[in-house]
C-alpha cells in the first residue's frame, strides 16, 4: 500500500474502488458533474483542502477537465495539485464499449501508471517523493525561447512532450508548467525539448 498525504478527488465510485486496493489515503468521489451542482460537496472539498491539500484526478477527457477546473477555481491555487491520467486508447474491462472519447479513465489504469501519476503531482508518498524546488524554474520565458508558444509549431511541440512524458495531450500551457516543474529539472526539461525539437526537423 502507498500512503498518500493528500486528499485524492476523483470522479466515480469505480476510480475510487481502483484506488482503495493500493493506496492508503482519503479518496473522495465527485459521481462526476455532480460537483456543480451540490453545494455541499464543494464546501467538503474546500475543507479537505485546507487540512490536507488535494490532488486532482480525474479523467483526461473533455469532462473530465471541466471537473478539473470547475474543482481548481473554487480553491487556494497553493493547496491542489493534479495528477493526470495519460492518454491511452482502450475501455474499462465493466464496460461494453468504449466513452466518447476512446480514452481510457483513472479505473482503466495500472497501478503503476496511477502510482506514477500521482508521483509527477507532487504527491506526499511514504515521504519519499522527489519534487524539484531549487535551480532553475522553468517558465514561459523558457516555452517563448523554446518555441513551445508562439510559433506556428507550438501547440504540436507541446503535444509530443506530453505525449513523450505520458501525459494528456490537451494539457494548457499553465498546467503543463505545472508538471514540468514538479517532475523535471530545468537541464533535464532542455534535453528533452531539444531531442523533440531534433526529431521534428528530422522529419522535414
Amino acid at each position: 500500500m502507498y500512503k498518500i498525504k493528500e486528499t485524492i478527488i476523483v470522479e466515480g465510485i469505480y476510480d475510487k474502488i481502483k484506488l482503495s486496493r493500493f493506496i492508503d489515503g482519503t479518496i473522495f468521489v465527485t459521481n462526476g458533474f455532480r460537483i456543480f451542482s451540490d453545494k455541499a460537496m464543494l464546501d467538503t472539498i474546500k475543507k479537505l483542502s485546507a487540512q490536507t491539500g488535494v490532488v486532482i484526478f480525474t479523467d483526461s477527457d473533455s469532462a473530465g477537465f471541466k471537473i478539473r477546473n470547475f474543482i481548481k477555481q473554487a480553491l487556494p491555487a497553493q493547496t491542489v495539485k493534479h495528477a493526470y491520467a495519460p492518454n491511452i486508447l482502450g475501455k474499462e474491462k465493466r464496460k461494453t464499449k468504449a466513452g466518447r472519447e476512446g480514452l481510457l479513465g483513472v479505473e482503466g489504469l495500472s497501478e503503476e501508471l496511477i502510482v506514477n501519476a500521482l508521483k509527477k503531482a507532487g504527491c506526499i508518498i511514504d515521504e519519499s517523493v522527489k519534487i524539484y524546488e531549487k535551480g532553475t524554474k522553468i517558465t514561459k520565458a523558457h516555452f517563448y525561447a523554446d518555441g513551445l508558444s508562439g510559433s506556428s509549431q507550438s501547440a504540436a511541440l507541446r503535444r509530443a512532450l506530453c505525449k513523450e512524458l505520458g501525459l494528456p495531450l490537451r494539457l494548457s500551457s499553465n498546467m503543463l508548467l505545472d508538471v514540468l516543474n514538479r517532475i523535471l529539472s530545468y537541464e533535464e526539461y532542455c534535453e528533452l525539448v531539444q531531442s523533440i525539437k531534433t526529431s521534428f526537423e528530422s522529419v522535414r
